[in-house]
């Protein structure tokens, strides 16, 4: 299983928001690439980037800090090739990825996999396309309340079924899906394991959960889970606050 430390980047800052809540923001960092150095040096092999300006807006508003991201990386573990593989680390960026051009950019320049989220809502033939250009590298977030897929940052509701709208995608190539709870996230209310275990049930791609995480419980709630389908955890605020710590999460996530 693999853990994921999440980066969200506003304003070029690491920062955490409750529950999606740009009013509840709280700054863990000034340097985005500093932290991603951080959670290389304590065992990562992984980092899930989110860029919530461009989430907001509709297109990427933090190629600065992402690209400093990136470069971290390719001297932590190497450049990648043309794949976007770098000796099994793996990189993902969600957050105003809205058409082909975008795709292309970040998926050229390191990148392991682009996230799509309301582009995926907005226009579903975007999902046929880039799938069919890059297999593998392009994954769907699915961000829920009460069950209901939210577009726009977590700003915008739709009456989209979350289940439903990841069989949708998942037959339209994705290479995977991450779902958030939006209600849970960073709340340390727990991993909503259930909701994300019917969703990876429900398709032939493999699962991230996210939003909540509070402790290594969550790691072991998620592992007797794991036949449906659940393949990685993302940790935010839980690290950032210092509640859990990533080596000995990574190390339990490890044990069979």
């Amino acid at each position: 299983m693999l853990i994921l430390p999440a980066i969200d980047i506003r304003g070029g800052k690491c920062v955490r928001l409750l529950q999606g809540d740009y009013d509840r923001e709280t700054v863990f960092g000034d340097d985005p690439a500093a932290m991603a150095a951080r959670w290389i040096s304590e065992g990562a092999q992984a980092l899930h980037i989110v860029d919530l300006d461009g989430a907001r807006q509709g297109n990427s508003a933090n190629r600065e800090a992402v690209r400093a991201i990136l470069g971290v990386v390719e001297e932590a573990v190497g450049a990648a090739d043309t794949s976007g593989a770098q000796s099994g680390f793996v990189t993902e960026l969600g957050g105003g990825i809205r058409d082909l051009a975008s795709i292309d950019e970040w998926l050229g320049t390191g990148l392991g996999r682009v996230i799509l989220g309301t582009a995926a809502v907005s226009d579903p033939d975007l999902v046929n396309a880039a799938a069919e250009k890059y297999p593998g590298r392009v994954w769907l977030g699915i961000d829920a309340r009460g069950g209901k897929v939210a577009v726009s940052g977590w700003l915008e509701g739709t009456e989209l079924d979350a289940v439903d709208f990841a069989r949708d995608m998942s037959g339209r190539g994705v290479a995977g899906i991450i779902y958030t709870d939006i209600e849970r996230d960073g709340t340390g209310a727990g991993l909503n394991v259930e909701a994300t275990a019917r969703l990876a049930a429900a398709v032939d791609v493999p699962v991230i959960a996210s939003g909540g995480v509070d402790s290594i419980a969550d790691v072991e709630r998620v592992k007797a889970a794991a036949a449906s389908g659940i393949s990685g955890i993302i940790v935010g605020r839980a690290l950032y606050d210092g509640r859990v710590e990533l080596g000995p999460m990574i190390e339990a996530a490890a044990q069979s």
